[in-house]
């Protein structure tokens, strides 16, 4: 029988994974805050929780389309998914003052938007992810998985204080390159839709 009409089920792995992510969030901007971020180990934590969820990101994804396995669910929850945990990462961020507000909140409206978006128009525009996008996340992911860890906090040993100092500016940099591939990539994808809209009309 052919592939063509098969129903897939939402109940799958890629979309657990995707589920997974989601259900992580809370915890890791509960670990992130505690005592204002001022916690090795629990900065430590939340870092560990924020790998497991980059990496899910990318599992969840290649087993969904290497498997046929894509749904109407995980086209829906997975950018939430991957939003809402790096929109935890910055918002927690800079509650504790590693991150500029005005960065956070000016890449927050890029990719709530992009994501509104992409699913208001899902069914009648089809916007495939491009290299860009996707240099765009992978530096988004360095920088806020160098910052989520306490690089600069008192209670570390002086043989890193170093190491920490040049890896926590290393991803501030990652960060500046991501927010300007986020802006760039953004108002590609806006092209793009409005071009494919025109061409539907």
């Amino acid at each position: 029988m052919s592939d063509t009409g098969r129903q897939v089920s939402n109940w799958n792995l890629p979309n657990a994974l995707t589920t997974l992510r989601i259900v992580l969030v809370p915890f890791f901007g509960w670990a992130l805050l505690i005592d204002n971020g001022e916690s090795v180990l629990w900065r430590c934590i939340a870092w560990a929780i924020f790998v497991v969820a980059m990496i899910t990101d990318k599992i969840d994804g290649d087993l969904a389309r290497s498997r046929n396995l894509v749904t109407d669910f995980g086209k829906i929850a997975d950018p939430i998914a991957d939003k809402a945990i790096t929109g935890m990462a910055l918002i927690g961020l800079s509650i504790v003052g590693d991150v500029w507000w005005w960065v956070t909140i000016l890449v927050l409206l890029r990719e709530w938007s992009v994501t509104l978006l992409r699913l208001s128009v899902l069914k009648r525009v089809v916007i495939a992810a491009k290299d860009l996008g996707k240099l765009k996340t992978t530096f988004q992911a360095i920088a806020l998985g160098g910052l989520i860890l306490p690089l600069r906090d008192a209670d570390l040993p002086s043989a890193l204080e170093v190491p920490g100092e040049v890896l926590f500016y290393v991803s501030q940099v990652c960060l500046g390159v991501a927010v300007a591939l986020t802006l760039y990539s953004g108002l590609e994808f806006y092209r793009d839709v409005w071009k494919q809209r025109a061409q539907l009309r």
